[in-house]
C-alpha cells in the first residue's frame, strides 16, 4: 500500500515516500483527488457528477466525471505502476479514496493541531507551540484558483480557524512578551481582513508596550482608514477609548493567566518565572497609584484646612 502526501494549501502538490508525483496538472483531476482525500467515504457517482458540472446536464456531466477518472487512474499508473489500483477504488455505482490508505493531508494536520490547542482555554508553552506548528502548515488559502462551491465553503471554514488561531497566538505573544511576533502574527491576519478591528487593536497594543507609542497611534490611524474604506464605519468606541489610554500613556500591560487549579507541573514550572516577574511589576504599579492616591488626599486636606 503506498503512502501518499497531499498539500492542499497553495500550490497542488501529492508525493508518494518524499518523491513529488508528476501529471497532475489538469485542474479537475486535482480537485477531484483533493475532494475525495478531504471527505474519506464513498461518493455516488451522480453526486460527484452533480458537484463538479453542476452547470452542465446529467448526461454531460456523467461523461466528464468518466474522463476526469480516466485522467486521474493514468497519472496514478504514470507514478505508481500497478499499486495505482489501490489508491482510488472505482464501482460502478461510487469512488472512493482507499480508506486503507496511508494518505497524510496538511489540511487534516492543521485542523488536528488547531483542535488540540482549542482544548486549553488559556495558552501554555506546550500548547502555544502546537498551535505555531498549525499556521505553520496554513502556507495559503485552500486549493488556490478552485472557485467550486464545496471548496469556497470549505476555504472560507478553514481560513476562520486560521485567523481564529492566529488571535490566540497573539495574545499569547503579549502576555509572555514577544511583541514582534506578535506584531506578525497580527499584520497576517490584517492581510485577509483588512478591517478586522480586534487585530488593529492588538497591533496598536503590542507597539505601546513595547514602547513604541508613536506606532500605536499611526495604526489607530491605518484602522480608522481601513474601516472607512472597506466598511463606511468609524472605529468603535473600544478602539477609541484605547487610542486615547495609548494618547495618555496610561495603557497598562495585559496581566498574564495565573496557574490552574489542576496545573501540569512541567507547564506550570516553566511558566514560574514569567508570571512571578508580572506580579512583581503589578505590585510597583499599585504601588505607584496608592503613594499618588495617598499624595493627592494630603493635599486635598491641606487645600480644606486652608478654607476654614
Amino acid at each position: 500500500m503506498p503512502t501518499l502526501r497531499l498539500q492542499l494549501f497553495g500550490r497542488f502538490c501529492v508525493s508518494h515516500n518524499g518523491r513529488e508525483l508528476y501529471n497532475f496538472d489538469a485542474a479537475k483531476v486535482q480537485e477531484l483527488l483533493c475532494y475525495l482525500a478531504l471527505f474519506r467515504k464513498p461518493h455516488a457517482r451522480e453526486m460527484l457528477a452533480g458537484t463538479f458540472w453542476g452547470e452542465s446536464s446529467t448526461t454531460r456531466a456523467k461523461k466528464y466525471l468518466r474522463q476526469t477518472l480516466w485522467q486521474l487512474q493514468a497519472a496514478l499508473e504514470a507514478n505508481l505502476g500497478p499499486l495505482k489500483r489501490r489508491v482510488v477504488l472505482v464501482e460502478a455505482d461510487w469512488v472512493q479514496l482507499n480508506p486503507a490508505l496511508a494518505a497524510h493531508l496538511d489540511v487534516v494536520e492543521f485542523e488536528t493541531a488547531c483542535a488540540l490547542g482549542n482544548e486549553s482555554r488559556e495558552l501554555d508553552p506546550e500548547t502555544a507551540q502546537t498551535l505555531q506548528r498549525a499556521v505553520q502548515l496554513y502556507r495559503a488559502d485552500l486549493l488556490e484558483g478552485c472557485y467550486q462551491d464545496w471548496c469556497l465553503y470549505e476555504r472560507e471554514r478553514l481560513q476562520s480557524i486560521y485567523l481564529a488561531t492566529l488571535d490566540r497566538l497573539i495574545r499569547y505573544c503579549e502576555i509572555t512578551e514577544n511583541y514582534q511576533q506578535g506584531l506578525a502574527y497580527a499584520a497576517e491576519v490584517l492581510r485577509y481582513d483588512p478591517a478586522r478591528e480586534r487585530a488593529h487593536r492588538q497591533m496598536m497594543r503590542l507597539y505601546d508596550v513595547a514602547g513604541d507609542r508613536t506606532a500605536a497611534l499611526r495604526q489607530y490611524q491605518r484602522c480608522v482608514v481601513a474601516l472607512k474604506a472597506e466598511l463606511g464605519v468609524p472605529p468603535s468606541a473600544r478602539t477609541i477609548k484605547l487610542r486615547e489610554l495609548i494618547d495618555a500613556d496610561e495603557l497598562e500591560p495585559t496581566i498574564p493567566f495565573l496557574l490552574k487549579t489542576e496545573p501540569n507541573p512541567e507547564n506550570s514550572a516553566s511558566l514560574l518565572p514569567e508570571v512571578l516577574e508580572h506580579l512583581k511589576q503589578v505590585r510597583s504599579t499599585l504601588s505607584n497609584i496608592q503613594r499618588q492616591v495617598q499624595k493627592d488626599i494630603r493635599t486635598v486636606e491641606v487645600a480644606l484646612t486652608g478654607r476654614r
